[in-house]
């Protein structure tokens, strides 16, 4: 399937920003399932200094300086993707032998996805968390299989409220409310998962949404999503990612586009950065996600976001 997508960032600053210094993680990812055909990144004002890097966890982001005052800063990213179905597990190792993988052992086989077991700026290991998740993980159950349960009980315990977080709330209050968006959905279930041990990431990026029948797709009304990605060793050592959405209790297929993966959101949030001055500032974030070729409506019809928070 080809994607288009537009994703478009505008800050109004008062008083005006004197400098700034920004790093923003929009380009997709390139993966066996997953090809990125074109990328541009805008940003106005013009930057004096604009560079693209890899971080340590295979992400391409850009980083951007503005050492003159401004009083607006808007950064556009649109992307061409295609996408194909990503492959997902048939059978997986029971869960406790996953866990025993991850447990430190003198003398073992070092495996990078270890990493991803340990708490991480917005998720962090607690009781609770394991006992939400235990019901799930049932003795000898396959690991695919305990996570997808896991999945589909957050997806029915939990509701879809875009008033009820922000989005430095932390996972352990969204637990206890049962309310939240994507972000926080998937912190949850991450948490849960390092709360057993086994190696979970939070993944950032964007689904296609359909517009009801006989309307057009609006230009800017999409936004964000975020999902999980679990680990999954065999039983020779080798092991594979494949990713689980609670917020809509399916496996991501080609109607997503995966932009970024880390331990939390704070690795992979779209734009962040460092500013002196603008005091009072307001947000807009609009995107677009449709099929390439397919005529947008016009830009008047965008209901964009407020917030800087990921949502489905």
């Amino acid at each position: 399937m080809l994607l288009h997508v537009t994703h478009e960032t505008r800050y109004d600053y008062s008083p005006p920003v004197e400098t700034a210094q920004h790093m923003a993680h929009l380009r997709p990812l390139d993966l066996p399932w997953q090809r990125v055909l074109s990328h541009t990144l805008t940003v106005s004002p013009d930057p004096a200094q604009q560079a693209q890097t890899r971080d340590v966890f295979g992400n391409t982001r850009a980083f951007f300086s503005l050492p003159a005052a401004h009083e607006e800063l808007a950064v556009v990213a649109e992307s061409i993707v295609d996408t194909d179905e990503p492959p997902r597990p048939t059978s997986s190792l029971p869960w406790e032998q996953v866990r025993e993988r991850f447990r430190y052992h003198a003398g073992a086989a070092f495996d990078a996805a270890a990493e991803f077991v340990f708490p991480s700026p917005y998720v962090p290991r607690h009781e609770e968390f394991s006992a939400y998740a235990r019901p799930s993980f049932a003795a000898g159950l396959a690991l695919h299989l305990a996570a997808r349960d896991l999945m589909d009980r957050i997806h029915t315990d939990f509701e879809y409220d875009t008033a009820s977080t922000q989005v430095n709330t932390p996972p352990l209050e969204a637990l206890a409310q049962r309310r939240g968006v994507c972000q926080d959905f998937a912190h949850v279930m991450v948490a849960c998962l390092r709360s057993l041990g086994l190696p979970a990431r939070y993944v950032s990026g964007y689904l296609l949404t359909e517009p009801p029948p006989g309307q057009p797709r609006l230009v800017g009304s999409d936004a964000s999503h975020a999902w999980v990605s679990v680990y999954a060793p065999d039983a020779h050592g080798r092991g594979a990612w494949f990713d689980l959405d609670p917020t809509n209790n399916r496996a991501p297929g080609e109607d997503y586009v995966t932009l970024a993966v880390g331990r939390d959101y704070s690795d992979v949030s779209p734009i962040r950065g460092v500013i002196h001055g603008g005091a009072h500032h307001t947000l807009h974030v609009g995107v677009t996600v449709q099929p390439w070729n397919q005529p947008a409506a016009p830009a008047s019809n965008a209901t964009p976001d407020s917030k800087e928070k990921t949502r489905p």
